[in-house]
């Protein structure tokens, strides 16, 4: 029952992702603001550094091409983003340490990787009007504040979890 625990936890936070766009919706609180949460981004990063590379990059791929099909109307952007950005986090941690603050830092690096690939592709592709700026002010830091306040919220015990399996897996 416990291995079902953590796709569990990603479908639920793959699933909150929307809904809080919907119980908060920008247009009531902030006008000129989108911020969007990628509470899934940091579970597969936090996957790659405390349980294992292979399994994150997995939940990475799976879920970004679940993100694909449901959010986007271009199939592979998160698809292939996703994995690559939990991969680049397993190569940064061979030289740095993996306490919490500096995976969540690592975590708010690439959840802006994220959103400055996603909006070049869609910028190459001519389906945006938003300038660079609009986009950094309006878009950009909203959601690094947002996903801020998650990782102040959650990061410690996502941690301590993600630690506590690894160690029952090499245990049993």
């Amino acid at each position: 029952m416990r291995r079902f625990y953590l796709p569990l936890f990603a479908t639920f936070l793959f699933i909150a992702e929307s809904t809080i766009i919907d119980i908060f919706p920008p247009e009531r609180f902030f006008k000129d603001f989108i911020y969007v949460p990628r509470f899934s981004l940091i579970l597969f990063i936090f996957i790659t550094v405390y349980r294992d590379k292979l399994i994150g990059i997995i939940y990475a791929a799976i879920f970004g091409l679940l993100y694909d099909v449901v959010y986007t109307e271009v199939i592979g952007i998160y698809m292939f983003s996703y994995p690559v950005a939990a991969y680049l986090v397993f190569k940064l941690m061979k030289f740095l340490q993996s306490n919490l603050v500096i995976v969540s830092v690592i975590c708010l690096f690439m959840i802006s990787f994220i959103e400055y690939y996603v909006y070049g592709l869609y910028a190459l592709i001519t389906s945006t009007q938003m300038s660079i700026n609009d986009f950094s002010m309006n878009r950009l830091y909203p959601t690094i504040v947002l996903n801020s306040i998650f990782l102040v919220i959650f990061s410690y015990p996502l941690k301590r979890y993600l630690t506590k399996v690894s160690e029952d897996g090499r245990k049993g």
